[in-house]
């Protein structure tokens, strides 16, 4: 009886399966070869451009979207959103949504980043005559090709000519051409500068902190200056096809004063200092908890390189953190089928019930809000942090989750710029850091670059942010909060360049941290 009872339940479920392929069989059937550019434009940052190139129909983006996890029976929410998008409310059906449905779940679950939306809004309102003009005010910046709105579009974003905190070249096409364009390009700025402020909440973590003093501030997610002064140029061979550099400059968000020693008491505050101090994260418990590092070098992707010195951060890492008394788990070359059960495992641990905290560390390729798995799937950080809020990770509630990414986040270089301490202005920032985390309290998340740059890794040495920080944990955990530290590593890394002075890099961090992360000093500490 058990095994015809698991027969039935095995032909349901490929029944369910076979239903919902046919389902996606109807809606390729209504979509036009205009309709799957449009599908291939919106999943540009989800899916590599060389594989896009070789869709023909809708189906054959359905079937990229399945094997990158980014669309599957339980959860079509990306393809409702992308069908929004095209204006094709009637299809939302086959996917069990209505309209009112997808716009109110727009605000906490869209996938499709406001630049894109924008991209493609500003190419439904550029007829063929503004097109031409375009064109030929770019006049030889642009190949003399056929071309669609959205192939310029595309083409001035590859070129680094358009992003999204770099609308100039837009607005002056749009404003020359099709000026009402222009009040898309002021929506989006508006939009964009209030998702940068709201951090999203999640309901039932709320619940769980019910009475605690809300330590995390929302305007929190604040702009920092820039470092300033650029540092002497280093005698190092770097690499930069993989995770290469930016000079962006956001210090830790949310920071907190450093002067927490390890004998100060935890959970208490001293009423004495001249600033307000922030209590300190419990590290009594049984271990100090887990660290994963995610170790990708070779990729079977032949448009991802291998990442020659990741090797070198991995065994860095390894080090400091089981110095530090963490159990540390080091997974290298990750498909993304086994990064989902390495998620799932960790999740699920139960030694994080003992534990004091817990590290995951990615060394991998990327592009901006995504990294790499080693079989060329992107998958979006945010999906990562996701599977330690209190709702998916109970035994981590009110446990520090630190996060150290490192991996390009885009393809721009940018280079150094000579400035004066003097000559400072305090309004010349960077933009603030865009990836949301997903719960209101304690997760840290540190980048090696800023969102849309590359960083820079040396073949041997490994890579300037993870060598950086193992450096300085080393040095200053023993008196040192984890921001603090790494304050140190954004000035360390600011301070780098190639050997020619020209590229620069500058790390950033955000985070919802309500205590201050010290870690006690390890045994035989002053003997590295």
């Amino acid at each position: 009886m058990a095994s015809q009872g698991q027969c039935l339940s095995s032909s349901s479920d490929k029944n369910r399966k076979v239903n919902f392929r046919e389902r996606l069989l109807i809606i390729d059937s209504q979509l036009g070869v205009k309709d799957v550019e449009k599908l291939k434009f919106l999943c540009q940052d989800f899916v590599s451009h060389k594989k896009l190139e070789t869709c023909s129909s809708a189906l054959d983006i359905f079937d990229l979207l399945l094997a990158a996890d980014l669309l599957r029976e339980e959860d079509s929410f990306f393809l409702a959103e992308l069908l929004y998008i095209l204006e094709w409310i009637s299809l939302l059906r086959h996917l069990n949504y209505t309209k009112q449905q997808v716009e109110s779940l727009l605000p906490t679950q869209r996938k499709v980043s406001l630049f894109r939306n924008l991209l493609y809004e500003l190419s439904e309102g550029i007829i063929p005559e503004n097109l031409q003009s375009m064109i030929f005010l770019l006049g030889d910046s642009i190949p003399k090709i056929p071309m669609t709105s959205l192939g310029l579009l595309l083409y001035l974003e590859k070129q680094g000519k358009i992003d999204e905190d770099n609308l100039t070249s837009l607005e002056y096409l749009c404003g020359k051409t099709v000026p009402k364009l222009v009040e898309k390009i002021e929506k989006y700025k508006r939009e964009k500068a209030a998702q940068l402020a709201t951090l999203p909440v999640d309901k039932e973590t709320e619940s769980l902190h019910q009475g605690e003093e809300e330590l995390f501030s929302r305007s929190d997610t604040t702009k920092f200056l820039r470092a300033l002064q650029e540092g002497p140029c280093q005698n190092e061979h770097t690499r930069s096809n993989g995770d290469r550099a930016t000079n962006g400059a956001l210090a830790s968000v949310s920071m907190i004063p450093a002067s927490a020693t390890l004998g100060a008491s935890p959970n208490t505050l001293n009423s004495e200092a001249s600033t307000k101090e922030v209590a300190v994260y419990r590290m009594h418990g049984k271990h100090r908890g887990h660290c994963v590092i995610v170790n990708n070098h070779r990729f079977t992707s032949t448009s991802l390189p291998d990442r020659p010195g990741t090797h070198k951060d991995a065994e860095s890492l390894k080090r400091v953190f089981q110095w530090l008394g963490f159990t540390v788990h080091t997974h290298v070359d990750v498909t993304k089928g086994r990064m989902d059960e390495v998620l799932q495992e960790q999740k699920s641990h139960p030694g994080h019930a003992d534990g004091d905290c817990f590290v995951f560390c990615v060394l991998t390729h990327g592009k901006d809000r995504m990294v790499y798995s080693s079989d060329g799937v992107p998958i979006p950080i945010g999906e990562i942090l996701s599977h330690f809020t209190a709702q998916q990770c109970p035994g981590l509630v009110g446990k520090p989750k630190l996060f150290f990414i490192q991996a390009c986040q885009g393809e721009a270089i940018q280079p150094s710029v000579p400035i004066e301490a003097d000559a400072l202005n305090p309004e010349d920032t960077f933009p603030p850091l865009e990836y949301r985390i997903p719960i209101t309290v304690d997760f840290l998340l540190g980048l090696s670059t800023v969102p849309g740059y590359l960083s820079f890794r040396h073949m041997e040495e490994g890579s300037w942010y993870i060598q950086s920080l193992c450096k300085h944990l080393k040095n200053f955990v023993l008196h040192e909060d984890i921001l603090s530290i790494l304050t140190v590593v954004n000035h360390d890394v600011s301070r780098k360049a190639d050997i020619r002075g020209i590229k620069k890099q500058m790390p950033q961090s955000a985070n919802t941290l309500t205590k201050k992360v010290v870690f006690p000093a390890p045994p035989g500490a002053l003997q590295w």
